[in-house]
């Protein structure tokens, strides 16, 4: 392989029409496009995706709610709705080796966009289509992540206290879906490689979420048992939770009796390691507020570095609750370059793509987009003679 080829990036070629916006799409066409892929965003003229609107926080007229997803693309404002703009939204689709959309179901056949369609114009198409419940009962239920946290279980188990569900800090349901819907993507594309025929992959967020909620939804699907809010305990394993030392809340993860007996030697505790009602993790489960309780006491009387310190040389898993700024603060510390460093003069320093690939490193080329920025390079290739999926750079 040529320092040429690992420069391109391992999508380099690929041809990606993004009709997609907020979050669950944007951030599965940002990962093709740091890969290497051509991503062209369709937006509609003069209001674009609707996250170029949520704010605040903006910078320089920008909402950062956008930018956090939409690096590395071109933005094309085209009118969906008008012949003109189906024209070239069709040239397109004809052209392009990937699709992905996240209207309601339904929406892309009245552009005469939807997959039968789509198909027709590019059989090796590779098509993505998410949604919030699914194609087919589910089609008509409008879906935003946080109604998909709530129907879906996780404010049912997510919450300072029984009572009080909460949503989490981020919409953890849109980025799961996102990534399944990559994973579905690349595997479709493998296939159109390997056979020349594309395929329809259909990823929804409930779906999604329930997958995504691994033992929790296991623990009903396998035993009927319905999991409930425990706080910051884990229904499985204990010590696993947040506790109060002497200045800052400290996490601790202990996930093997031997770390517990670890625990205890280090803190001065050793006959919480033989006490029957701890001997192991189901019993230490069984008498987890005891054992809480017991804890608590020991850990509050030192600050939370002083514990850290202690333990992690250890083996034992801690660490203070880190605020955006700790937590970027602690990436940096441990090397490994949570900001975009590199790429265009004008890239600003957007959270870096986390895959590290020894050969086809990921790219930043290119800023999120001002709204269709792109619009007349676009629309002059897909008005050209240009062979179909040429890269339309």
């Amino acid at each position: 392989m040529t320092d040429e080829n690992r420069t391109l990036g391992v999508l380099s070629g690929i041809v990606v029409a993004d009709f997609g916006r907020i979050l669950a799409a944007p951030y599965l066409t940002m990962l093709l496009a740091d890969l290497g892929a051509e991503v062209i965003k369709v937006e509609r003229p003069g209001v674009g995706d609707d996250t170029r609107g949520w704010g605040p926080p903006f910078v320089d007229g920008q909402s950062t709610y956008f930018q956090s997803v939409n690096r590395n693309k071109t933005s094309v404002a085209l009118d969906l709705r008008s012949e003109e703009g189906q024209r070239y939204a069709r040239e397109l689709v004809r052209r392009a080796d990937i699709v992905v959309e996240n209207f309601r179901p339904g929406t892309m056949a009245k552009f005469g966009l939807a997959y039968e369609q789509a198909r027709a114009l590019n059989p090796r198409l590779v098509y993505c289509s998410l949604s919030a419940f699914g194609g087919g009962k589910g089609a008509e239920l409008p879906g935003y992540d946080l109604l998909i946290q709530a129907a879906g279980g996780l404010m049912s188990i997510t919450g300072p206290r029984a009572g009080e569900p909460t949503k989490t800090g981020v919409a953890v349901v849109d980025v799961l879906a996102g990534l399944h819907a990559t994973v579905g993507v690349l595997a479709a594309l493998r296939h159109r490689d390997a056979t020349g025929e594309g395929q329809l992959v259909e990823v929804n967020l409930l779906s999604s979420l329930l997958a995504g909620m691994v033992n929790q939804s296991a623990a009903y699907s396998l035993a009927g048992v319905v999991p409930t809010i425990l706080g910051n305990r884990h229904p499985s394993i204990a010590p696993y939770e947040v506790f109060p030392t002497a200045d800052l809340p400290l996490a601790l993860a202990v996930g093997s009796d031997g770390q517990f007996t670890t625990l205890c030697e280090a803190i001065g505790a050793e006959q919480l390691a033989v006490d029957p009602r701890f001997i192991d993790n189901a019993t230490r489960v069984a008498h987890v507020e005891v054992l809480a309780e017991q804890l608590g006491e020991i850990l509050s009387t030192r600050p939370a570095a002083d514990w850290e310190a202690l333990l992690t040389p250890l083996g034992v898993p801690c660490g203070p609750v880190n605020d955006m700024a700790g937590a970027f603060t602690l990436a940096d510390r441990l090397g490994l370059q949570p900001r975009i460093s590199s790429g265009t003069a004008d890239m600003p320093p957007l959270v870096a793509n986390p895959i590290t690939l020894s050969r086809n490193p990921v790219r930043y080329t290119n800023p999120p987009p001002a709204l269709g920025s792109g619009t007349d390079r676009i629309r002059s290739w897909l008005d050209s003679d240009t062979e179909p999926r040429e890269d339309a750079r």
